[in-house]
């Protein structure tokens, strides 16, 4: 199987410094299916391709392995020649430092887009062009996908379920590589190995940054992970977390409620995360927990603001507070930096007395993930236990959905969501939980604000009577 990657970037002879490969040698490298051989049939400075041919043993994949019975497939099958997940992960393995953005010779080209053309003339996709399209096109690829015949002396016979894929584009290199490493086996729509709870981890990583505002997330998702619809779930939720929240936001905004277009918009998770810390600044608050922290956007904000000298991140989701202390780097923090922080499990319903005295408890994105029959269970732990000084709490409006074009009538914007608020129920709710608890509330809107249907997020101050 072959994949091909040319550059007429100036020098294009920069692609060797980018894929660590010399445009002078022909190199060999073993991986788990084969033998990948890397080599440049074009390397001047107009032009410089480079080119991946894996070599794969069929007899080699099943040698040694139990089988209850003889399967012909095993043996007689199109891995030799189909680029599916076996390129992708020789593509992962040949390509990994030029995948994860590192170039020691030339560091700013590797975070500058190029020109770029892939091919790759023999990808399977029973689905046909059209699937390409839809995968590459929203990134920035411009394709032409071809389909290949069953045999060119027999046209009749029609097509196979191959296409001869080629994508232009600029972007940057480490994106490509990452965009191919995933898209290849969704397109095939098959794995040809064993897809176990590691391959979530694998999609985040090769997806951050564009998978969470795909079109396709869904189908990506799926495929990429063997239709495991458990694994989906689970890597869809931790899309959200990464995403800056617990909520999938729609991808589009309206023209009116947008910034100047000129201007790249914000992304509405950033807002929200803005109007949070102005507001724990303005209450004055220094020692805060941040309840339902999921991946830790939110505390990585709050530690890069010496303002905040204790910060206490709690989810009742152990897999989110990995992907929290792995966006925080605890282990490789200073040793100032890293005493002011602290994860701890925990459930926003039920009440902890060690989450007791702090200034304020932010609950972003976290209210609409309760069912409604817990909510009481949530005022006793957070205003009744814990009982900060000050409560900041973040949710979406469900007046502005019909905004967004992209979600249909009556669907709320995550699927794990019980319920979303209008302005009406979000304040009668905050304004019940403050007179019973000793609070005064005050509202904000966050994120873009329509005339009629308000603003995209509603945020409520609370602060104790004392403290207010």
């Amino acid at each position: 199987m072959l994949l091909t990657l040319t550059t007429n970037h100036t020098p294009a002879t920069d692609l060797g410094y980018l894929l660590f490969k010399h445009p002078g040698k022909a190199q060999a490298f073993s991986t788990a299916s084969g033998t990948a051989h890397v080599f440049y049939p074009r390397a001047d400075e107009d032009e410089c391709t480079a080119a991946l041919l894996l070599e794969v043993d069929p007899i080699a994949l099943v040698r040694g392995r139990r089988n209850d019975a003889f399967t012909l497939g095993q043996y007689v099958n199109d891995r030799p020649y189909a680029a599916g997940s076996m390129l992708a992960v020789a593509l992962s393995s040949v390509f990994r430092t030029a995948m994860i953005g590192r170039c020691d010779q030339r560091p700013g080209l590797a975070a500058t887009p190029i020109p770029l053309r892939i091919r790759v003339p023999a990808a399977p996709c029973w689905a046909g062009p059209d699937m390409a399209e839809r995968l590459f096109a929203p990134l920035g690829w411009r394709v032409d996908a071809r389909p290949v015949p069953l045999d060119t002396e027999f046209p009749e016979w029609g097509d196979s379920r191959y296409l001869d894929l080629r994508i232009e584009g600029e972007l940057k290199l480490s994106d490509a590589l990452k965009h191919l490493y995933v898209l290849l086996p969704v397109m095939d729509g098959a794995k040809h190995y064993w897809v176990g709870e590691d391959e979530i981890e694998k999609l985040l990583r090769a997806g951050d940054g564009w998978l969470s505002g795909h079109p396709e997330r869904d189908l990506i998702s799926l495929r990429y992970l063997a239709h495991r619809r458990g694994y989906q779930r689970t890597a869809l939720d931790r899309l959200a977390e990464l995403d800056g929240g617990t909520e999938a936001e729609p991808v589009d905004v309206l023209p009116e409620a947008a910034v100047l277009a000129e201007d790249k918009p914000e992304p509405l998770s950033a807002t929200r995360r803005r109007a949070v810390l102005d507001a724990l600044r303005e209450v004055r608050a220094h020692r805060v927990l941040d309840l339902g922290c999921g991946g830790g956007a939110l505390l990585r904000d709050l530690l890069a603001d010496p303002t905040f000298t204790e910060i206490v991140g709690c989810d009742v989701s152990a897999g989110a507070l990995d992907a929290a202390q792995r966006r925080l780097r605890l282990d490789q923090l200073p040793d100032r930096a890293r005493d002011r922080v602290a994860l701890r499990q925990s459930s926003v319903t039920y009440t902890d007395p060690a989450l007791a005295g702090y200034d304020a408890a932010v609950l972003m994105e976290v209210v609409e993930h309760v069912d409604a029959s817990r909510l009481p269970a949530l005022e006793r732990a957070v205003f009744g236990t814990a009982n900060p000084r000050h409560v900041i709490v973040t949710t979406p409006n469900a007046e502005y959905n019909v905004l967004y074009p992209n979600l249909p009538a009556g669907k709320m914007r995550h699927t794990d969501h019980r319920f979303e608020w209008t302005r009406a129920r979000f304040q009668d709710w905050a304004q019940g939980v403050a007179d019973r608890c000793g609070y005064t509330v005050r509202y904000a809107p966050v994120g873009p604000e329509d005339p009629v249907h308000g603003p995209s997020t509603q945020l409520a101050v609370f602060s104790r009577k004392e403290a207010a």
